[in-house]
């Protein structure tokens, strides 16, 4: 065979070949921009969806709860809502009933349940959490040996100068997101690695690593085994108590000795805090009172324990304020006159004043959201380990 009959057979070949591929690509719809935040803080979201009935934007956060949306001649929803106040939010649109993310953006809320999207609104001077101009810390992905036979994992925060200091140790700060949220929640909603970059920049805070473990100890466990999760127990009843257990264990047992081997951490207790927002609050709130040796820096954000608890299961730190004020250099509360944690909140802080327990404590306007564990995380961060 000549050459050139090989050539030709071969370009023959290429012809018919992306003639076939381009066949089996889909058709291209247009290219949505959503959201678009305009320079007077507005913002527009576009969904595209032809064939929908109804289309509403659902945001609640920053004042567009159900927001109804406009179709344009060729299929796209749209609808310009604000001015909003600087910040982060979720959202999501629903479409003929049915709640969507926004496929337009790669920024999404991490939670087991609820798929939503994130979007952040420029202050008119930086926010603590924007990502500025200064030194960054990393962002690692961690897998660990976990309960009963699974795989563990953490998001860990380095600060910097991490890498380029192999002799320098750091004190840890174990983070833990609420109930439904991911061991990502507080990387991409909460912005933790910008506050700590922004804060240590500053001069604020001194530099640390966060360790942000996943909560849900039982949902890991059925997904590993290939069982649906199981349904979150009602606030402090006995299954809950159960699953506070296993976390507390997981933690103690699996997570920290796995950080101290792996990363350059000060491995005492003095050196050590934990915090979280929610159920990841009365986990901080749990795990630190059954290992007061463990842990020198308490960060509750929207949680408390009950009195019955308290005078239960913790009588010994309860009846001996002096020894308890010793051994814990923070034990420091935060919550929002709008959430529905306050009164509970209130009655635990009331009842360390009167059993003499020392404690910090943030009374901010707000909600059960993420707009205030941004600002204890930004409070409690400065705080820590001086």
């Amino acid at each position: 065979m000549h050459i050139t009959t090989v050539s030709r057979l071969l370009f023959l070949w290429m012809v018919l070949g992306l003639c076939l591929a381009g066949k089996a690509q889909p058709p291209r719809g247009p290219f949505i921009v959503s959201p678009q935040v305009l320079p007077d803080k507005k913002v527009t979201f576009r969904y595209l969806a032809p064939a929908a009935k109804e289309v509403k934007l659902a945001g609640g956060l920053f004042g567009a709860s159900n927001a109804p949306m406009t179709k344009d001649s060729i299929g796209i929803w749209s609808v310009t809502v604000g001015p909003v106040v600087p910040d982060v939010y979720s959202y999501n649109f629903v479409v003929d009933g049915i709640s969507v993310m926004d496929p337009a953006n790669e920024d999404f809320f991490p939670n087991e349940r609820f798929k939503s999207s994130l979007f952040e609104v420029p202050g008119f001077t930086p926010t603590i959490h924007a990502l500025r101009d200064v030194p960054h810390g990393s962002v690692n992905y961690e897998y660990y040996p976990s309960v009963e036979g699974t795989t563990g994992t953490v998001v860990v925060y380095t600060p910097p100068g991490y890498d380029q200091n192999p002799g320098k140790r750091y004190p840890v700060f174990y983070l833990i997101s609420g109930t439904t949220d991911t061991e990502e929640t507080f990387f991409k909603a909460g912005r933790t690695n910008f506050i700590l970059d922004n804060l240590i920049a500053e001069g604020k805070a001194k530099p640390m690593i966060v360790v942000m473990p996943y909560g849900n100890m039982e949902a890991r466990i059925a997904e590993q085994t290939g069982n649906p999760k199981p349904a979150d127990p009602v606030r402090d009843s006995p299954d809950a108590m159960v699953r506070m257990r296993r976390f507390e264990q997981d933690l103690i047992q699996n997570v920290i000795p796995y950080v101290d081997k792996t990363y350059r951490t000060l491995a005492d207790k003095d050196n050590r805090a934990i915090g979280g927002f929610s159920r990841g609050g009365g986990q901080t709130l749990r795990t630190a009172f059954w290992n007061p040796d463990t842990f020198s820096w308490i960060c509750a954000y929207s949680a408390n324990l009950p009195t019955s608890e308290l005078e239960g299961t913790y009588a010994s730190i309860i009846s001996n304020p002096e020894k308890t004020n010793k051994q814990w250099k923070m034990l420091w509360v935060g919550v929002g006159t709008e959430d529905f944690m306050y009164k509970d909140v209130a009655t635990f802080l009331n009842y360390l004043s009167v059993k003499k327990i020392n404690y910090k404590s943030m009374i901010t306007g707000g909600g059960h959201t993420w707009i205030n564990v941004k600002t204890y995380l930004m409070e409690t961060a400065q705080l820590l380990f001086k």
